[in-house]
C-alpha cells in the first residue's frame, strides 16, 4: 500500500495583523513606505487592508501548490493556530482540491511570533487505506537539562532553557494497520549574522541541538540500535542545507549555478552514520532546491531547506521512489537553472503574491 507524504512551509498562515511597523520600520512593509502615514490608528488601518488584500491571492496560491502535491499526509509550518489552519483548510483547500483535510493536529510551540508546526490528514489514501492518527506528543517543552546538551556556545542561553523554538511534533500513524511515526519540525532560522559571523553559522549550535534532540527523542522511543527497523519520517523547514547552488551573473547576460558542499550543516546529525536518509539526494545535483535566497548579487543561491528524512527501513522499502518539489508557486524573481523552468499559477508576482518563499516536497511512500 502508499501513502502521499509531503512537508510545506506556507509561510505565515497568520489569522492576525502585525502593527509593529509602525514604531519599528524594520518589520513594517515596503509599500507602507511609500506613503505618509500620520498616525497609527492610520497605519493599523492601511495594514490590515494591505494584509487581507494580498493574503487571498497567496493563500489561493498556496492552495494550488498542496493540490499539486496531492499528499494524504501533509506537515506544515509556520501555522498560526488551529482557527486559521481550520479556515485554510475549509476555505481554500477543500473548494480547491474537493477532498478535505478533515484531521487537523496542530499543538502550541515556542515561537515568539506565535507560529507552529502542524499536520493534516486525509481520511484515507488514494488507494483506500484507512489513515489513523493513534497518539500526538509535543516535546515544546524539553529543555537543554533534560537531554544534557548545552554548550558554552549556546550562551546567552541556559541548561534550563527549552531547546525548540517552534516544537517536535510526534504523531503515531497507523496507514491500513501499518504503523508510521512522523516527527513534524521546524528549526531556527538563520536570522542576521553577529560577533563577526553569517546568519547560518551564528545559529548553527542551536539548530544542531535541536536535530540532536530529535535524534535523542527517536533513540529513546525505538533504543538506539532499534531505530533501523522502524518506520519513521522527520519532516519539516530544517533551515540548513548540506548543499547548495551558487547563482552568479544576471538577466542581461545570463546565470551560472556553481554547487558548493557545506563542511557542516545540523543535517549530519541525521545523515551522517546512517540514521535516516534524505531521498531527495537521487534527483540531479542542481534539481534538489526548496528555496531561492537573495540577498543581492554577492549573496545568491538554491538550496535545500524543506526534508522528508526517511528511517533506513522506510528507505529500503522505497528505494525506487523519487519526491516530487512542487515550484509553480514560486515568484519571478527566482532563478532557475536551465531546463526546470516551470509555469506560474495565476496572478504570481515578481516577488508577491506567491504560494511561499518555499516549495512544497512530495514523496509516495510504500509502508
Amino acid at each position: 500500500m502508499s501513502l502521499r507524504l509531503a512537508t510545506f512551509n506556507v509561510e505565515n498562515l497568520l489569522s492576525r495583523f502585525d502593527f509593529t511597523g509602525f514604531r519599528n520600520q524594520t518589520r513594517q512593509d515596503r509599500v507602507l513606505r511609500l506613503f505618509s502615514i500620520r498616525s497609527e490608528a492610520e497605519f493599523q488601518r492601511l495594514e490590515e487592508a494591505r494584509a487581507i488584500s494580498l493574503a487571498d491571492d497567496a493563500r489561493q496560491q498556496s492552495a494550488l501548490a498542496i493540490a499539486d502535491a496531492d499528499a494524504d499526509v501533509l506537515c506544515l509550518q509556520e501555522v498560526d493556530n488551529m482557527e486559521s489552519l481550520q479556515a485554510f483548510e475549509y476555505g481554500y483547500l477543500f473548494k480547491m482540491v474537493g477532498n478535505g483535510y478533515r484531521q487537523r493536529y496542530l499543538i502550541e510551540g515556542n515561537d515568539k511570533r506565535g507560529i507552529d508546526v502542524a499536520v493534516l490528514m486525509r481520511e484515507q489514501t488514494r488507494d483506500g487505506q484507512k489513515i489513523e492518527c493513534v497518539d500526538v506528543r509535543s516535546h515544546a517543552g524539553v529543555t537543554f537539562s533534560d537531554f544534557d546538551l548545552h554548550a558554552p556556545e549556546l550562551a546567552p542561553l541556559l541548561p534550563t532553557d527549552r531547546i525548540f523554538k517552534r516544537d517536535c511534533l510526534e504523531l503515531d500513524l497507523r496507514i491500513g494497520g501499518r504503523p508510521l511515526t512522523l516527527y513534524v519540525v521546524h528549526l531556527k532560522s538563520m536570522g542576521p549574522g553577529r560577533e563577526g559571523l553569517d546568519g547560518r553559522s551564528s545559529t548553527m549550535a542551536l539548530r544542531t541541538a535541536e536535530a540532536r534532540a530529535v535524534r535523542r527523542i527517536i533513540e529513546d522511543r525505538f533504543g538506539v540500535g532499534g531505530t533501523a527497523s522502524k518506520q519513521f519520517a522527520i519532516c519539516g523547514d530544517m533551515n540548513d542545507y548540506q548543499e547548495r547552488l551558487v547563482v552568479e551573473g544576471d538577466r542581461r547576460n545570463g546565470y551560472t549555478f556553481r554547487r558548493v558542499v557545506e563542511d557542516r550543516s545540523a543535517l549530519d546529525v541525521f545523515t551522517r552514520d546512517g540514521f535516516a536518509e534524505n531521498p531527495v539526494e537521487k534527483r540531479p545535483e542542481d534539481d534538489r532546491w526548496t528555496l531561492y535566497h537573495n540577498m543581492g548579487p554577492q549573496d545568491r543561491h538554491l538550496c535545500q531547506l524543506d526534508y522528508i528524512l526517511l528511517s533506513p527501513a522506510l528507505a529500503r522499502r522505497n528505494q525506487q521512489r523519487v519526491p516530487e518539489i512542487i515550484r509553480a508557486g514560486q515568484p519571478y524573481r527566482t532563478v532557475f537553472p536551465p531546463g526546470q523552468e516551470v509555469e506560474r499559477y495565476p496572478r504570481i508576482g515578481w516577488d508577491r503574491p506567491k504560494a511561499s518563499d518555499h516549495c512544497p516536497v512530495v514523496m509516495t511512500l510504500d509502508v
